[in-house]
């Protein structure tokens, strides 16, 4: 990672490096982010955001960049510019402020902070850390199978099938 992170411009996908994930915001300009913490904390931080990783709500809020990033590192990643036309910046500053102060629904797997930035860029949701993680926790031909959807399926022991294809997560459902 640069040690200096470029100059973001509004509508970039910012990715912060905190200890054992990464964290995204979007870039909105004059310093500010908006990005999802959990919903019974104040500003964000690592611990915060770890926390957010097991709750089922969160809260969009517009902070300084700065803070949001601590000690932590940095960098624009618009990585999926090549495979998705991103949004005009107005539509997504638009979008991106509708959704500050508001409570959404977090799902690890299918609603994290990536899809919400991203959602906000390309009008889709897209999380490749989501999809390398699952793909890497079931590596072997037996525990996943490829399927119609273009991805890993695998079942876990309470019955309850994840998908994923190379971006996308799949909703998930169960087997009978």
């Amino acid at each position: 990672i640069a040690a200096n992170p470029g100059n973001p411009q509004p509508g970039d996908l910012i990715e912060i490096f905190r200890p054992a994930y990464q964290h995204w915001a979007l870039y909105l300009g004059d310093g500010y982010i908006i990005n999802v913490t959990p919903v019974d904390e104040g500003p964000s931080s690592s611990f915060a955001s770890a926390k957010s990783v097991f709750s089922r709500k969160a809260r969009v809020r517009m902070q300084l960049l700065k803070d949001v990033v601590g000690d932590d590192t940095y960098q624009i990643n618009n990585k999926y510019d090549n495979t998705y036309p991103p949004l005009p910046v107005e539509e997504i500053i638009r979008r991106a402020e509708y959704y500050i102060d508001q409570e959404v629904s977090y799902d690890l797997l299918g609603n994290n902070c990536e899809h919400f930035v991203t959602l906000l860029r390309y009008g889709e949701r897209v999380s490749e850390q989501v999809s390398r993680r699952f793909l890497s926790a079931f590596p072997s031909s037996s525990e996943a199978t490829l399927t119609g959807c273009g991805g890993a399926v695998a079942k876990n022991q309470s019955g309850i099938t994840i998908g994923c294809s190379r971006y996308h997560c799949c909703t998930s459902f169960s087997i009978p």
